[in-house]
């Protein structure tokens, strides 16, 4: 593999449905990536491209001038931290791309500065085919110049924006999914409206793109929601899991968000029998409190 000498290297920890296409993209633009999963075989699927795979997580951090992480939850980060502690170099940047909350980057952010490691923050939005494309969102909390250190790295995976310090990401992310969630569920609503009033969905949903209500929920999420197909790009379980991540900061910030209320109820509603399904998925929340009413004719598609 040619690499510049300097590129720095790279620990991807957690290679998952977003984190595989994340270091495959690391890879491709020639960093030394060396991938951990908990379950190895799906860092194994990276050795192909190039990336060295650790068995042990203080082992795939030793070298790395960069670390990602990409995981599920704040208390999985915190403890894939813990066990990188004591492999990570003085100095090493560890950048959190999970989703967790505020506080939870806060604290990681506090543990690994008492031992000279540096923290970002920088959650994504765009999902399975945006991590693919090099095109995510990505939302940075941290100092100017540790930013500046993780740019170009996180330029290869998509649009990264410093939006304040350690912690920041996250809150960026939360309204990030709070516009996401919410919009969602005006777009199974006003589908199912046009239904139920004897129009043609799928030509109100055209008649109406372009105008202000366009939007890429309304694009994409809203022909899934057509086609009724649920299998998961971004699921009803994290969409949830970040919704209430949304009313915990609201709460923390002596806020009050109604709206958000009503959606998280939704997709908890949607949890209980397709925790995997699409964020879209939400539809069927909709159309259960509707009895008699659904969209289209076609058969659900929803994960095993």
């Amino acid at each position: 593999m040619n690499q510049s000498v300097s590129k720095p290297v790279i620990a991807f920890l957690g290679i998952g449905l977003m984190g595989k296409p994340m270091a495959s993209r690391l890879l491709q633009a020639g960093y030394a990536v060396t991938a951990w999963n908990r379950t190895r075989s799906k860092a194994d699927e990276l050795a192909p491209l190039g990336a060295g795979v650790a068995e042990q997580v203080a082992d795939a951090v030793a070298a790395a001038d960069i670390v990602i992480t990409m995981l599920e939850a704040g208390p999985i980060v915190a403890q894939v931290i813990a066990a990188a502690l004591p492999g990570l170099k003085r100095g090493a940047l560890v950048i959190d791309m999970s989703s967790t909350r505020q506080s939870e980057a806060q604290e990681v952010h506090a543990k690994l500065a008492a031992q000279g490691v540096r923290f970002i923050d920088a959650p994504v939005s765009g999902g399975v085919v945006g991590a693919e494309a090099g095109s995510l969102a990505i939302m940075a909390g941290g100092s100017a110049q540790d930013f500046a250190d993780a740019e170009a790295v996180l330029t290869v995976m998509g649009r990264p924006t410093l939006v304040g310090p350690a912690g920041c990401g996250q809150i960026a992310k939360l309204c990030n999914q709070l516009i996401v969630g919410g919009t969602l569920n005006i777009v199974a609503e006003a589908l199912l409206l046009a239904q139920a009033g004897g129009a043609d969905p799928t030509a109100v949903r055209a008649a109406i793109r372009g105008g202000f209500a366009e939007s890429r929920i309304l694009e994409v999420h809203g022909q899934r929601m057509l086609d009724r197909n649920f299998m998961p790009g971004g699921q009803v379980k994290s969409q949830f899991k970040d919704l209430e991540n949304v009313l915990i900061a609201a709460n923390n910030a002596g806020l009050r968000l109604p709206v958000t209320e009503l959606v998280t109820e939704n997709y908890h509603q949607v949890l209980q029998d397709a925790p995997q399904a699409d964020q879209s998925a939400v539809l069927l929340a909709l159309e259960a409190g509707n009895p008699g009413l659904r969209l289209g004719q076609q058969a659900d598609q929803l994960p095993g």
